[in-house]
């Protein structure tokens, strides 16, 4: 398994990015989101990468963040979803926007992809949620820490799980919210919390 390269950015198109390292150019597939990150040619860039093998041919999947490759292994967990179809995903949708969307049961958001239709929405949001709630999220800890931290539960209730589903742990996720405003509404609080969290 491949976990990143870094090295200079050779070449670079709409969903690909080429990074040379060791003399060796990676071709990696990317978001949208990601190649408004990585800058222009000539940079020195990292990507954290998703190796994907089959039968017929092998591809590298190239990330800014750990959010953002969390978002997409747990996209191609979903049967009917391939990396492509991640991807494309994830240009439309970035990795906050993606676990509120989970968080919240909002199918609809997913269809505004190319190629995703209703049905595979709503599986995506049933298969993503069964996931997150075998997380530590179900445990009673975890929901006394929520309530303590969030007397005004649901907003903040979302906004946790949504963090966690972004890959943060528990306690991270929990020491940031002990931090924030608890009233504002559940955008407002991930937005906040990222930030808290070190992600731009």
């Amino acid at each position: 398994m491949i976990y990143s390269v870094r090295g200079e950015l050779i070449h670079k198109e709409p969903f690909l990015a080429v990074v040379e390292t060791g003399g060796v150019g990676y071709a990696c597939r990317i978001t949208c989101a990601t190649a408004s990150q990585i800058g222009e040619t000539g940079t020195e860039v990292f990507l954290y990468t998703y190796l994907h093998v089959r039968e017929d041919n092998v591809e590298l999947f190239g990330f800014y963040s750990k959010q953002e490759l969390h978002c997409f292994r747990l996209l191609i967990s979903v049967s009917g979803v391939g990396p492509k179809m991640a991807l494309a995903i994830l240009s439309d949708i970035e990795p906050q926007r993606f676990a509120l969307t989970v968080a919240s049961g909002d199918s609809k958001v997913f269809t505004k992809t190319k190629g995703v239709g209703p049905k595979l929405a709503q599986r995506i949001v049933l298969e993503l949620k069964d996931k997150v709630a075998k997380e530590s999220i179900t445990s009673d800890d975890f929901k006394a820490a929520v309530n303590i931290s969030a007397p005004a539960g649901d907003d903040t209730g979302e906004a946790v799980t949504a963090l966690i589903t972004l890959g943060f742990s528990q306690s991270e996720v929990m020491e940031a919210i002990a931090r924030i405003d608890t009233s504002l509404p559940t955008e407002k609080i991930i937005k906040q919390a990222l930030k808290i969290l070190g992600m731009k």
